[in-house]
């Protein structure tokens, strides 16, 4: 029988040997009682099982408050464990909105629980090969773009939002012109009034285009495109239909029946960006772990993911960016070729590219600096030059401080950014 496998992390003060059970229950074929029809060959079918419960043991109190526990008692100490369930794909079929609501769904508000993490989701090749892979990937970014062997050095539009369609597409220009390979929106900038996407899109491509006439290279631009389904529809098509290679979208606004909807619409590359997803994890024992949270929407199709950056702005740690470029440049099936691009950012510059690099294990991946080309003291074309300086200089095994004196704009960019 081909299963889903799904860990979690669970807190609890009933044994977690029971909860366990319980949770395989509430998300298969049974409820809190035996009901009429729950015959023995169907709870052989397609009840979910237990596979392991491993107990880390006792903490002091309750991460969560649970008016169950209130009424019944706690019959014994918090404790922790780790639990892996497997679901039969029977139950759930080519169905991404009930794969979620499946290892997902109910457990976060079952009464024993005082806190439930989903970890991570193993999936059966051939369950993996009923959903669509990556459009474009690693290979064709690479391949629209022209780069390989080294890092996709991209930016961001700043100001993020208030800026005219006119003033984007100089903006641009200029960011063509500096060497970029990759620019996006901004989360916040989709359709505004100021700037509508049926205005900006054809002025934007307008610069791209007669930028590549000028130096030979198409840089590709990540339109964000979040909306409601039929409109994101009508913003792919428009963006196809002046030249685009690249749209985006909000994952966790669009839904994954929008992300679904979206890449059976459209060819070109989705970048999906996370904003919202530290609502989901940052809670050490409530919600997704991002390589959770990254299987659901890879089998939506999208082709970029965000993992934000190393010594950036955000929450994350070290260790939780490498998981999380990790979990993007792995299959999600055995045998998969369905890798996509982790895409860095917040706060990065010349100086955080070996973290990135080191988090990703290679050189395949995305890594956007905003400030760190915008506000190089050079001007742009100096900051992605430092970019590309850093990378040099790493690849060569030379450390950033001793390789300054011959590389100008990653001397600029250390002394810049690098007491910040």
């Amino acid at each position: 029988m081909e299963r889903v496998t799904a860990d979690y992390l669970l807190e609890t003060p009933f044994p977690p040997e029971d909860v366990a059970a319980m949770m395989a229950g509430e998300q298969s074929s049974g409820t809190f009682v035996r009901v009429a029809g729950e015959t023995d060959e169907l709870r052989a079918r397609s009840a979910a099982q237990v596979l392991s419960v491993e107990d880390m043991g006792e903490i002091p109190a309750p991460s969560l408050a649970s008016a169950y526990i209130d009424r019944k008692g706690a019959p014994g100490p918090v404790r922790r464990a780790r639990v892996r369930i497997a679901f039969p794909v029977g139950n759930i079929g080519r169905n991404l909105p009930t794969l979620a609501a499946t290892v997902s769904g109910n457990l976060y508000d079952l009464g024993e629980v005082t806190g439930l993490k989903l970890m991570s989701l193993t999936l059966p090749p051939a369950y993996r090969a009923r959903y669509p892979l990556p459009a474009q990937g690693i290979t064709g970014t690479r391949e629209s773009l022209g780069t390989e062997g080294r890092p996709i050095f991209g930016t961001i539009i700043k100001p993020n939002v208030g800026l005219r369609p006119v003033e984007i597409a100089a903006l641009v220009a200029d960011l063509c012109a500096a060497g970029v390979d990759f620019i996006k929106d901004d989360e916040v900038c989709a359709n505004p009034d100021i700037a509508p996407l049926n205005e900006r899109v054809p002025l934007v491509m307008d610069a791209i285009k007669r930028a590549e006439d000028t130096s030979g290279r198409r840089v590709m631009m990540a339109f964000n495109i979040t909306d409601e389904t039929d409109a994101m529809r009508r913003h792919a098509d428009l963006v196809a239909e002046n030249g685009g290679t690249c749209v985006m979208a909000s994952l966790n606004w669009c839904g994954l029946s929008g992300m679904e909807t979206l890449r059976a619409h459209t060819p070109l590359a989705i970048h999906g960006h996370r904003n919202g997803f530290g609502a989901m994890n940052r809670h050490p024992v409530l919600g997704m772990a991002f390589p959770a949270y990254q299987a659901l929407y890879r089998l939506a199709g999208v082709d970029h993911m965000h993992v934000h950056g190393i010594g950036g702005k955000f929450v994350d740690s070290a260790d939780d960016v490498t998981e999380a470029a990790r979990a993007c440049l792995a299959p999600l099936a055995e045998g998969a070729d369905d890798r996509v691009l982790p895409a860095f950012s917040s706060g990065q510059w010349a100086g955080t590219l070996g973290s990135a690099l080191e988090a990703a294990g290679g050189a395949d991946l995305m890594f956007m600096c905003g400030g760190g080309i915008l506000a190089h003291p050079h001007g742009p074309a100096a900051g992605v030059a430092s970019l590309h300086e850093a990378y040099d200089a790493l690849s060569a095994g030379e450390d950033l401080s001793a390789a300054r004196a011959s590389r100008p704009a990653l001397a600029a960019a250390l002394d810049t950014f690098g007491q910040r």
